[in-house]
């Protein structure tokens, strides 16, 4: 479904975005929770995600440093970061669809929270879907 690549694409975008510095986190184990919300014509489920990852001072750095990867069909118009907070906004277009993506994340040294907002037009009609994220250090890793 496209709402679904859409989100996907705005999620993997989400951490590739360049920093001039590091986000304010503490390197370890992490847990990863984000739950998202439909709003539209047709009743789709909350859905909500976990997962634990091992984050390294390396990889934080290099998600940092790392250039933009704009995903195909996709332009980031606004985009700001610093080692407190990162937002972004972008516009997708896709097969049958187009939509309007902006999102924020917060970081706080050992948790850090983010929401995003994706406004859809497709041949189902109009959808907004929210999801919020959320992140904890758990210990070393």
């Amino acid at each position: 479904m496209l709402l679904r690549a859409l989100a996907s694409a705005a999620l993997l975008a989400f951490p590739l975005v360049a920093l001039a510095e590091s986000p304010n986190l503490t390197p370890g184990e992490w847990e990863f929770t984000s739950t998202t919300t439909v709003e539209g014509d047709f009743p789709i489920p909350d859905e909500t995600d976990t997962h634990r990852e091992c984050l390294t001072q390396d990889a934080i750095d290099e998600a940092n440093a790392a250039f933009v990867q704009e995903e195909e069909g996709c332009e980031f118009l606004e985009q700001s970061a610093s080692s407190e907070r990162m937002s972004y906004r972008m516009s997708c277009q896709g097969e049958g669809g187009e939509a309007m993506v902006e999102g924020e994340m917060r970081y706080f040294e050992e948790r850090m929270e983010g929401d995003m907002r994706v406004e859809t037009t497709t041949p189902m009609g109009d959808m907004i879907m929210n999801t919020s994220m959320e992140g904890e250090r758990l210990g070393d890793c």
